[in-house]
This record gives structure tokens, C-alpha cells and sequence, in this order.
């Protein structure tokens, strides 16, 4: 072999190492690409509620933007049942991929106080995407009604314990556990009457047979504008960007009463990070959206988007909040 031969050679071989390296390091980058696109197929968003209510249609207006501007189908799955435990199961029961996802609420934090033996653990078996909007309650009354003002409920309250009935839904949910959180915040006794629903809730205060009610603005709404109830608070610590001319329990003597609820978005557990990560930043630009916040602010809901780490923080903090109400009530648990 010539000298030039084997120049030709060892060129030859230089070349083709460094042909099969270019190769070695562009297929694998390809094939991860393809492996990590998120989301690959459908997404479902459980929900422990019922189609129709605010919940259901929050989701709904988040799950089709988030479909647009991530490139793929999300959709809504209604699974409703007491403390959310058949959505819960649903949902810590798929691959954490990112392409099952969860609408957890106030409520859930509520169920762990609530259930005696529930199958899932909110803190453990979740990981917190972002929240997506907080809403308060309405403290409401008959049109005819001698109360003017929160204060003149609180005053007749006073001056006759145990009196005075207050609506809400069912034993255990927000607007039943926010009524007995009003009796110690305001130090007053009355009969709390839980109802199936809230059309009976409405249809009891207008036939004038209590004197409060309490329920969320977008149940309302219709009979507030129409003057067939009058509003006289809302829960919040200030009032709501919805409702901003309805004034807040605070403002009516109630010092320190703070209830807003709120929805949001969790992953199951394990999660990888990067999933998460996308979702959280396509939801605060969806929230930020002025459309999407109009949307939302009509059902009463300030559209607002969170960390992982903030929305994880209300949820343990809500926990413990609902449990020392829960324990002071003497509600039994389930």
C-alpha cells in the first residue's frame, strides 16, 4: 500500500467516525422530541361536579383554550359524588402523564375533614398545576324583607337566639360550613336548614321562610337583577371585582370572616415536572386573557392563575381552616 493510500485511508476512516457520530447524536434528539411532545393524545380534565354548574363551565372555557394553544383536544369529564371520590380515584389511577388531570376545589379541602375514611390523600397523591379562578359567596334575602344590612340580621340575631333560619345546600359543603362559620365569627345563634339544591334554596327565600341564604353569585344572579332577593354581603375579605357593589361581611361587622372559594387544576402524582411546567405557564396566559377573565367574572369568578407552590399552599391552609370549623360545629363525619 502507497503512502498516498494510506492517507486516502485513515481520511476515510476520520470521515466516516464522524459521519456515525453526527448520526448517533441527531436520531436519539429526534425520537426524544417525538417521545416528549406534550400532550400526544387527548387530555381529559376530571371533575367531581355535576355539567352545568360554574365548575363544569370553567373548565370547559380553560379546557378548550388550553386545546389551542397546546395543540391538542382537552376535554371535560363530569364524575360527581361526595368528596370527589370517585373523580379523585379516577384520576390517581392514570398514568401520570399529564394526560389525566384533575379539577380540584374547596371542597376537596373540606372532604378531608368531612370523610372519615377517605380513599385518597389531596396532599399526596396530587401535584398542584396552578389555580384558576376564586369566587365568594352571597349572603342574600327576600325582597320584603326587614333586613336592610347585614348588621340588622346580625342585631335580630342577637336578640333572638335560635330564631332565625339560614339556607344553604347540603350539610358539609362551602356554604353550609361558611353559615357556621358566620355563628362564631359573629357570636350569633340560629337554625341553619340545608336543601337538596339551590332552586329550592331560592324558591324558600322568595316564599320568605328564611331569613338568610347563602350561595354562590352566578345561583343568584337572575333573581338578584330581577330584585326577587336582595343581596346583603359577600364572604370575601374584600369585595369582589364581580359583585363590587355588594359590601363584604367585614363591612358589616363581622371582623376577620374570610371565605373564598376557589378551582384548580392538579396532576396525579409523579408528574414529571417539565408537564407541569407547560401547563402552568399556558394557563397564565389564558387567565390573563381579557375575554376568558370576562367570562369568568359574569359566573362571578376572578379569573386567576398561581404557582404550583401557592396553590398547594391554600389548599393545605383550607384544610385546616375547614377542619377547626368542622370540629367546632360537631359535624359528624361520613
Amino acid at each position: 500500500m502507497t503512502v498516498v493510500d494510506c492517507v486516502v485511508c485513515r481520511i476515510f476512516v476520520r470521515v466516516s467516525f464522524a459521519v456515525l457520530i453526527l448520526l448517533g447524536l441527531i436520531f436519539p434528539q429526534r425520537e426524544a422530541s417525538a417521545d416528549t411532545k406534550y400532550p400526544n393524545k387527548a387530555v381529559r380534565v376530571v371533575l367531581p361536579f355535576a355539567a352545568g354548574g360554574v365548575a363544569d363551565i370553567t373548565a370547559r372555557i380553560i379546557a378548550e383554550r388550553l386545546g389551542g394553544k397546546l395543540g391538542g383536544r382537552f376535554y371535560v369529564e363530569n364524575q360527581p359524588g361526595a368528596g370527589g371520590i370517585a373523580a379523585a380515584r379516577t384520576v390517581i389511577s392514570s398514568p401520570p402523564d399529564g394526560h389525566t388531570l384533575a379539577l380540584l376545589s374547596n371542597g376537596t379541602a373540606i372532604s378531608v375533614s368531612l370523610f372519615s375514611n377517605l380513599p385518597y390523600d389531596p396532599l399526596k397523591d396530587f401535584v398542584p398545576i396552578s389555580s384558576l379562578g376564586f369566587f365568594d359567596f352571597i349572603f342574600a334575602t327576600n325582597s320584603d324583607s326587614e333586613f336592610k344590612t347585614l348588621a340588622d340580621f346580625i342585631s335580630a340575631a342577637k336578640a333572638t337566639p335560635g330564631a332565625l333560619n339560614v339556607g344553604t345546600i347540603n350539610v358539609g359543603s362551602t356554604q353550609n360550613l361558611s353559615a357556621e362559620l358566620l355563628k362564631t365569627a359573629a357570636d350569633v345563634d340560629f337554625v341553619i336548614i340545608p336543601y337538596r339544591g339551590t332552586p329550592d334554596l331560592l324558591v324558600s327565600t322568595m316564599q320568605g321562610n328564611l331569613a338568610l341564604m347563602i350561595d354562590s353569585y352566578s345561583s343568584m344572579k337572575g333573581n338578584l337583577a330581577d330584585k326577587k332577593i336582595r343581596a346583603l354581603a359577600s364572604s370575601g375579605p374584600v369585595r369582589s371585582e364581580s359583585t363590587p357593589d355588594i359590601p363584604t361581611l367585614q363591612e358589616g361587622g363581622v371582623a376577620n370572616y374570610d371565605v373564598v372559594s376557589w378551582n384548580a387544576l392538579f396532576a396525579p402524582a409523579g408528574t414529571p415536572p417539565e408537564i407541569v411546567k407547560t401547563l402552568n405557564q399556558a394557563l397564565r396566559e389564558i387567565l390573563a386573557e381579557m375575554d376568558v377573565k370576562k367570562r369568568l367574572l359574569e359566573l362571578g369568578i376572578e379569573a386567576k392563575a398561581s404557582t404550583p407552590d401557592e396553590i398547594s399552599a391554600r389548599l393545605k391552609s383550607d384544610i385546616e381552616k375547614w377542619r377547626k370549623v368542622i370540629e367546632k360545629a360537631g359535624i359528624q363525619k361520613q
